[in-house]
């Protein structure tokens, strides 16, 4: 018998409904066993599940999901027109398994990975430190990095935070795992928390990062050996020719970079560029680059969206200057007039990273303490898109690992 709606498809464009649900529906299906392929750079991104069964439907209209019902004649269009352009279909062939690193103890800000990943009903398990010296990275295809400091300078938090309860219960905890572990240090058990998260790229796993845990993840890696702590860290002066001893070799994008000891100065690293991006304003944007879909395949993946202009926001690291990025780092995003990275990703090893700089894409300026942003009022933020986008790369990885 002849069907004449035979798929569903999901579109991404500015009739979507809601952006960012969309893609919890499109978890859930792949889940459930259906095919699903995406359709890159047609129509912001769009999703085909290759099914009409009702449950798909109801899914979709339950969480206030646009989607439409097409045959084989619209398929046959839209295949042409994919055929024709640059755009291109990915199968997403399985589900990956996620991972949020993130402390078990509350922190007075909130995380816009776990933001998302919870709106879209997509479900992770939240490791910490114990749980990556344990092996227990092993488990998982993809790896969220909260806003960690791999450093052991506390988030730099000292100058402004250190008479509140929150911070010192940090430095606690953090001291305490670390001699429960065997460590000596908090700036030694971090450290070897890095090289696991390092290895875990490079034995085939996704990372992706923002705000700090990039920059201090790489600055970790870097100054293995060398005494970066001053003496509210540590107890004693960090060695004054630190700098001059950095090994590059050792981080994941970013070189030539200058560590920030001054415990008085907020930044980790000469590499951040939230200064010259505050200059810009609450107003800027920063720019999605859109890439050959039929040959650039992840970045292309990772750059879906419904618009290329996109808000600004802060963080503690807001963005990096281009010039402290390794020669094989592709930039996804840049800000304007000031060669700033927002957005980049690599190949290591037989995985992939993706680093997206910034705190939380719907609020400008997120300080300690404030409330955490309400998605269901930016269900069609591209911001958050960008993160999102990401969850799929590990389904269709082994496509592109192959060639």
């Amino acid at each position: 018998m002849f069907l004449l709606s035979a798929y569903i498809l999901i579109p991404m464009d500015e009739v979507q409904t809601d952006h960012l649900k969309a893609y919890g529906v499109v978890y859930w299906a792949i889940g459930r066993g259906y095919e699903v392929e995406w359709l890159l750079n047609y129509r912001g991104g769009s999703f085909l599940i290759h099914s009409s069964s009702p449950e798909v439907g109801r899914r979709a209209a339950s969480r206030g999901v646009y989607y439409e019902r097409i045959g084989e004649s619209a398929l046959a269009d839209i295949e042409s027109e994919i055929e024709r352009s640059n755009m291109a279909k990915v199968r997403l062939l399985s589900l990956p398994k996620l991972a949020v690193y993130a402390p078990k103890y509350a922190e007075p800000w909130d995380d816009a990975v776990r933001m998302a990943l919870d709106y879209a009903e997509i479900p992770y398990d939240v490791i910490w430190d114990d749980d990556i010296i344990k092996g227990a990275l092993k488990r998982y295809d993809w790896v969220h990095l909260h806003h960690e400091d791999f450093t052991g300078m506390y988030g730099k938090f000292w100058a402004g935070y250190s008479h509140t309860e929150w911070y010192r219960k940090m430095v606690r905890t953090s001291e305490e795992t670390a001699r429960r572990l065997g460590f000596n240090s908090v700036r030694e058990l971090k450290l070897a928390v890095a090289k696991r998260i390092k290895e875990f790229v490079a034995d085939g796993g996704f990372l992706f990062a923002m705000c700090s845990a990039p920059l201090t993840l790489d600055a970790a890696l870097a100054s293995e050996g060398v005494d970066i702590l001053e003496v509210p860290f540590d107890g004693d002066p960090a060695d004054p020719d630190a700098n001059s001893k950095l090994d590059y070799s050792k981080t994941l994008f970013a070189t030539n970079f200058k560590i920030v000891t001054n415990p008085y100065i907020y930044e980790h690293t000469d590499a951040d560029a939230t200064r010259d991006i505050s200059l810009l304003g609450e107003g800027s944007k920063f720019l999605l680059y859109e890439f050959a879909a039929k040959v650039d395949e992840i970045p292309t993946m990772l750059t879906q969206n419904h618009t290329r202009a996109i808000k600004d926001f802060l963080g503690q690291d807001s963005g990096v200057y281009t010039d402290k990025l390794k020669k094989h780092v592709v930039v996804l995003a840049a800000v304007p007039r000031i060669n700033v990275a927002k957005y980049v990703f690599s190949q290591y090893g037989r995985g992939f990273f993706s680093f997206y700089f910034g705190h939380d894409p719907e609020d400008y300026q997120h300080f300690v303490g404030e409330p955490p942003t309400d998605l269901s009022k930016h269900k069609h933020s591209p911001g958050y898109r960008i993160i999102l986008n990401n969850v799929f790369l590990p389904s269709a990885k082994k496509k592109r690992m192959k060639t």
